[in-house]
């Protein structure tokens, strides 16, 4: 069998809201669970870019902010002893012929696991930037691409760009915190969802569509206003302004995993009706995930990791039953026992 090696039965690459809950269906099925994840923190994208933002379609949260999401996520998902590694991208996949499962390598060494399940979101990210050379200078000073922290915005006047969710989620977001809010958008219609265009014209936030940023004006080192004009008439508006918050929204790579041989469609890996792809053994959840019908939400990658972790737990242990049975009929005494057979441990 050769060396021996740290075996777990699922390693779960991607630490966001879907990969959470694999963990936690995981240790619900008494599965030996590991999440790998190239940032510093759990939680994703909502930890890294809108920690303060409000999510409204989380069943059982009439709307509850990311950073909140992200520690119940996190209190539930790793009760049963998850081990977590940080900072660690994942590069390459082989077969481990002497003990019959896969190894994933990253800078930090190999990851041994029966099963492999991919929660990686959108992959790597990064945020479209402004085509504007003269914006470059004020990135963290002015121009804000991200939101840790909404104080930044205290009494400002904001201008807002683009025409997606989390612009005109922003715009609600702070409401009450700038002092004044506008939107342009270099279209008439919106990404964004149909209810949230509407709170935010009735929370009286002008919308100015066709239009689009042609430059800044910096008055005493720092912005005081922007130029902008109309795509269709080019006529020219200057709005005074003290911040930006372009919302233009992101490249995304999957990095060393599209070297993989799995099947994939864009950025998407391509997957059954029971989350597995093209490989057997090998699962993917959430947004990473594509399939005829597919809805990128976090409510439905919830239930993608669910199918995912079910029948990894089959493909292990082919006398399992893909349904768990509920946990409400399982009882707070075999809950607590299942955690204490999986003690907690976590690794950077």
């Amino acid at each position: 069998m050769g060396s021996e090696i740290d075996l777990f039965d699922i390693t779960i690459i991607g630490g966001g809201p879907v990969g959470l809950f694999a963990a936690y269906y995981a240790g619900l099925r008494q599965m030996k669970t590991k999440i790998i994840d190239s940032l510093d923190q759990l939680g994703g994208q909502l930890a890294t870019l809108y920690p303060e933002k409000y999510i409204y379609d989380v069943a059982g949260f009439p709307r509850i902010i990311a950073r909140d999401l992200v520690k119940h996520l996190s209190e539930q998902g790793l009760q049963y002893g998850a081990r977590v590694c940080l900072s660690e991208t994942v590069r390459t996949l082989r077969h481990d012929e002497n003990h019959n499962c896969f190894a994933v390598g990253s800078e930090q060494g190999e990851h041994y696991s029966k099963t492999l399940l991919i929660c990686a979101g959108a992959g790597a990210f990064q945020p479209r930037k402004l085509p504007l050379a003269a914006a470059g200078p004020w990135e963290g000073r002015g121009v804000y691409y991200f939101v840790s922290n909404m104080a930044i915005f205290q009494d400002k006047r904001l201008l807002i760009i683009g025409g997606g969710d989390s612009a005109l989620d922003w715009a609600m977001n702070l409401h009450g915190i700038a002092s004044q809010i506008t939107i342009i958008h270099r279209r008439n219609q919106f990404r964004a969802h149909e209810d949230s265009v509407a709170r935010v014209l009735k929370l009286g936030t002008p919308i100015l569509v066709f239009y689009e940023l042609k430059d800044l004006v910096v008055t005493d080192n720092k912005i005081s206003g922007v130029v902008i004009f109309n795509n269709q008439t080019r006529q020219e508006r200057t709005l005074p302004v003290d911040a930006i918050l372009p919302q233009l929204g992101f490249i995304s790579s999957l990095g060393a995993i599209k070297n993989w041989p799995l099947n994939l469609q864009g950025q998407s890996i391509l997957v059954d009706h029971r989350m597995q792809t093209n490989m057997k053994g090998i699962f993917a959840a959430g947004d990473v995930a594509g399939f005829d019908g597919k809805l990128k939400l976090i409510a439905t990658g919830f239930g993608e990791a669910a199918i995912a972790v079910n029948f990894a737990k089959t493909y292990i242990d082919p006398k399992a039953k893909a349904f768990p049975g509920h946990s409400s009929e399982m009882g707070p005494q075999a809950m607590t026992t299942l955690a204490s057979d999986n003690p907690a441990t976590m690794v950077s």
